[in-house]
C-alpha cells in the first residue's frame, strides 16, 4: 500500500486526467444524463453511461444511442459498452468515438443479468478471459485507428469493469484482469462479488486489494460494491489502495455523496444534507428528464429515484405508495410539498 498518497486524489487512465478519485458508476435504468448532471453537482468527479448495447449501436439504433448523450455539466464521462463479439464492439466503439465526446470508453464485463450473459457478454467476459481479451484487444486498435484518422480527438482510453467470477467455484478475476491488461486496457474496476452472488451478500475487498496489488504500476484500479457512505469509502481506499471508489446504490437519492466523501477523506467529518436539498436535487433530475423524454415518460421513469430521495421522511411506506403512481411533475410537487410540511411539523 501506497502511505504517501492520500486517500482522495487525482486519478489518471492513460491521457485522461481528472481531479479526484470518486466515480458514479454505470448503473443500468439509473446513471442517465439527468442523474449524471445531479452527481455533477453533488460532487463527483466522474461518471460512467449506463451500458449500452453495443449490438444495437452497431444496427444504428438511434433510441440506444440516446443513453450516451452528455450531459452539460460533465467535465469529462464515460460510455459503457457491452457485447460478446469482438467485431461488434469494434463497431459499437467506432460509432462512440463518431457520435460523442466521451473521454472512455468501458467495456462491461461483469453485468449478471441472464440475458446479457447468455449473447456472452457481461459476466461471461470474467469467467472466459480468452473471451475478454479478444473484445479489449478489438476496441483498443479501433480507438487508435479512429485517433489516426482523426489525430486532434487523440486516442481515447479503454477501461474494463469484470467481477470477482462466475460463482465460488469458478473464481477467475485474476486471469481476467490480466488478459485485459495485455489487450490494452487503461484502468481495471472490480466489482468484488461473483456472477451468482448478483448484488447480494457482501462484496470480498480482499480481492480487491490482490488486484491492486498485481497492477502496481502498471494501470490503476477501482474499486465497486458495498460503497454506501463515505465511511464505506474511505474503508475501501484504506484497505484495498485503490485508485477510486465507484458508488453505486450509495449515491441513489443521494447525489450529495461524492461531497460528503471528499469532506470526509479531507477533514475526517461530513456535513448532513437536509432532506429538502435532497428532493430538490430530484425535481433538478426530473426537469432534465423532461426535456430529455416529455413528462409522460420522465414522472414514470422517476418513480424509483423518488422513491430513494424520500428516505428519511417520515410515513416513507405511506409516501412510496403516493410515489408510484404519480404520473405529473406536479402531482410530484404535491406529494413532497405536503411530505416536507409535515417533517417541518414534526
Amino acid at each position: 500500500m501506497d502511505l504517501e498518497k492520500p486517500l482522495y486524489h487525482p486519478v489518471k487512465i492513460g491521457p485522461l486526467e481528472l481531479e479526484g478519485n470518486l466515480f458514479l458508476a454505470p448503473v443500468a435504468g439509473y446513471s442517465d444524463r439527468a442523474f449524471r448532471s445531479v452527481c455533477w453537482a453533488g460532487g463527483v468527479n466522474f461518471c460512467y453511461t449506463e451500458m449500452v448495447s453495443a449490438e444495437a449501436l452497431s444496427r444504428g439504433n438511434e433510441k440506444t444511442e440516446t443513453l450516451m448523450n452528455r450531459s452539460p455539466s460533465e467535465k469529462a464521462y464515460s460510455v459503457q459498452i457491452f457485447g460478446g463479439e469482438a467485431s461488434t464492439m469494434a463497431k459499437a466503439a467506432r460509432v462512440v468515438l463518431e457520435k460523442t465526446s466521451t473521454e472512455l470508453i468501458d467495456i462491461n464485463g461483469g453485468c449478471p443479468v441472464p440475458k446479457i450473459v447468455k449473447t456472452g457478454a457481461g459476466s461471461m467476459l470474467t469467467k472466459e478471459p480468452e473471451r475478454l481479451y479478444s473484445i479489449v484487444k478489438a476496441v483498443v486498435e479501433e480507438c487508435k485507428l479512429y485517433a489516426q484518422e482523426y489525430p486532434e480527438r487523440g486516442v481515447v482510453p479503454v477501461s474494463v469493469k469484470i467481477r470477482s467470477g462466475w460463482d465460488s467455484e469458478h473464481i477467475t478475476w485474476k486471469e481476467a484482469a490480466a488478459a485485459a491488461l495485455e489487450a490494452g486496457a487503461s484502468a481495471i474496476t472490480l466489482h468484488a462479488r461473483t456472477r451468482a452472488q448478483g448484488y447480494e451478500g457482501k462484496a470480498d475487498w480482499s480481492l480487491l486489494a490482490e488486484l491492486v496489488e498485481m497492477m502496481k504500476g502498471k494501470i490503476p484500479v477501482f474499486g465497486s460494491g458495498d460503497a454506501f457512505s463515505p465511511e464505506d469509502a474511505k474503508n475501501m481506499l484504506s484497505q484495498t489502495a485503490c485508485d477510486a471508489v465507484m458508488f453505486a446504490r450509495g449515491a441513489m437519492g443521494n447525489p450529495f455523496i461524492f461531497a460528503q466523501t471528499r469532506q470526509f477523506l479531507l477533514e475526517g467529518r461530513y456535513d448532513d444534507i437536509p432532506v429538502k436539498d435532497r428532493i430538490k436535487a430530484g425535481f433538478t433530475q426530473l426537469e432534465q428528464l423532461i426535456l430529455d423524454r416529455g413528462e409522460e415518460v420522465a414522472c414514470r421513469d422517476m418513480r424509483k429515484s423518488f422513491c430513494a430521495y424520500s428516505k428519511g421522511i417520515p410515513g416513507g411506506a405511506k409516501l412510496r405508495a403516493q410515489i408510484v403512481s404519480a404520473k405529473t411533475k406536479s402531482e410530484y410537487k404535491q406529494i413532497f410539498s405536503s411530505a416536507i410540511a409535515n417533517l417541518s411539523c414534526s
